[in-house]
């Protein structure tokens, strides 16, 4: 598994999985346990403590960057589907929550969307400036119709030693299903034709 990534300094890659068999008050899962798994990689800001204009040294590495989350989020899913999705990022207090944007562009994301299938639904995404520890939600929304507000989900990560102040934190995470016993309607899963990334 690729863990270097050319114009960028990793110091560390992060894998995640939970499956959650049961709901919020105990009611076992309804047809299949959702499955939540996310990749991080923790990098060197190139741009800490000083303003660019041009934020190039983040922008043009993030489609290789993408590649390599694309290949460990699969790892990651272990052969479950890959159904909603969303990204993050948390930026050391030496740097702008700009930064962390720049490794979340489309560059970064394409790859991604290639390597899982489908996603034609726009991915959602929050960021914010932080320290080792800080939490951080990844917002979920599906792949292919945003309009299915069924698979509206977050999954909450956090990293002890990380970002330092001058690395950034860069997360991207991703469900096998709606939320265990949705029921407040909207798009069912099975009406969803996926051309528009709206329904």
């Amino acid at each position: 598994m690729k863990n270097e990534v050319k114009g960028l300094k990793i110091r560390k890659w992060i894998e995640y999985f939970e499956e959650t068999l049961e709901n919020e008050t105990g009611v076992k899962f309804d047809n299949e346990p959702i499955r939540k798994y996310a990749v991080g990689a923790i990098l060197k800001n190139p741009y800490a403590g000083k303003f660019s204009q041009n934020l190039d040294l983040l922008i043009n590495p993030s489609k290789d960057l993408g590649i390599a989350f694309g290949n460990r989020l699969l790892r990651c899913a272990n052969d479950n589907p890959i159904l909603s999705y969303g990204k993050s990022c948390i930026v050391g207090t030496l740097g702008e929550y700009e930064h962390g944007n720049a490794c979340l562009t489309t560059t970064f994301a394409d790859p991604i969307r290639e390597a899982i299938g489908g996603g034609v639904a726009w991915i959602p995404s929050t960021g914010k400036i932080g320290s080792p520890g800080t939490e951080i939600d990844i917002p979920f929304a599906h792949k292919d119709a945003i309009y299915a507000r069924s698979f509206y989900d977050t999954l909450t990560i956090s990293i002890n030693d990380a970002p330092k102040p001058d690395e950034i934190l860069v997360l991207f995470a991703a469900a096998s299903r709606s939320r265990l016993h949705a029921r407040l309607g909207g798009l069912e899963e099975k009406d969803i034709v996926g051309n528009d990334g709206l329904r």
